[in-house]
């Protein structure tokens, strides 16, 4: 099996929203803000082909589903759909999807879905032979958003999706169309149901499960929010996040599981260690993927 790092169209949001309860003074060292007090931050999808005997894109990033009012409002810097770009570099399609897995329905992770914005023209679908999947809870949480998070999800985009006939709800470990290829991890306190795909490894004399990696999705945003108590403003419950990351990063450095990051601009996958002080940071940082090999330990060569 190959991997591929697809980036998708980048964004420049509030520093302070991104970084939560922390300083400036603190989180300005990690990621330098613009004028606007706005950071530098990716949409980076993964591609993973042959998994199951299919290509699979974790992801789809923000997408140019916007119009250029709300293009500008959120950050979007590019126009074009950078995504469909970087398919294109890796040698794929969108039509060559056959399965895509979604963390969440919030629309930085899901309007890459959609084609992008034309005036006068109704979004659609890309991906006409993809699965999607979607945990359940997320799925009720997108169809019945809270007001606090309503203008994270895209009007239309679950109606889009019911009615494409290919939509799989998962609420277990794993689902059908990539058995136990990869196994689904949950967390609350970013959105219910946020669902974390881990790409299982098999080292040898530890059984299955050690190796491989986990897209981190918004438990994990990037390299700074692996410290622990660094959360974001747009957190739902961040006491609440901050418990279920310290143990999801204690079990990933347990069974040697690599982070995969889709907001960090300079590092797609790196090693997760723990000091004496319990203190988690990073290793063995990774910027991009290209048909990069997954090995029998489960480990990226």
């Amino acid at each position: 099996m190959k991997l591929w790092s697809i980036l998708g169209n980048s964004q420049r949001l509030d520093g302070g929203a991104m970084f939560g309860n922390a300083p400036r003074a603190m989180w300005s060292k990690w990621i330098a803000p613009d004028e606007d007090n706005r950071i530098p931050l990716a949409c980076r999808a993964l591609l993973a082909s042959p998994l199951n005997g299919k290509t699979v894109l974790f992801e789809t990033g923000i997408g140019a589903f916007f119009e250029p009012k709300l293009r500008e409002r959120y950050g979007v810097v590019e126009e074009r759909h950078v995504l469909l770009e970087s398919l294109a570099e890796a040698g794929f399609r969108h039509e060559d999807i056959d399965v895509v897995v979604l963390s969440h329905l919030h629309f930085d992770h899901a309007g890459g879905l959609l084609a992008a914005w034309e005036e006068g023209v109704e979004p659609r679908l890309l991906f006409p032979n993809a699965t999607f999947v979607v945990s359940q809870a997320c799925w009720e949480r997108a169809c019945n958003p809270h007001p606090r998070d309503r203008a994270s999800f895209i009007p239309g985009l679950t109606g889009l999706l019911r009615d494409s006939g290919r939509l799989e709800l998962v609420d277990s470990e794993h689902t059908p169309s990539l058995g136990r290829t990869v196994r689904f991890h949950y967390s609350d306190g970013h959105t219910p149901g946020l669902m974390l795909a881990e790409i299982v490894g098999h080292e040898p004399g530890h059984g299955s499960g050690h190796g491989g990696l986990v897209f981190c999705a918004d438990l994990v945003p990037g390299r700074p929010w692996v410290h622990v108590p660094i959360t974001m403003g747009y957190d739902r419950s961040p006491e609440l996040l901050i418990d279920e990351k310290r143990e999801f990063l204690r079990d990933m450095a347990a069974r040697n599981v690599h982070l995969y990051f889709t907001h960090d601009t300079g590092c797609a996958l790196a090693q997760v260690v723990c000091d004496d002080r319990g203190r988690f940071s990073t290793t063995h940082e990774v910027a991009a993927l290209a048909a990069r090999e997954l090995s029998a330990r489960g480990e990226t060569a």
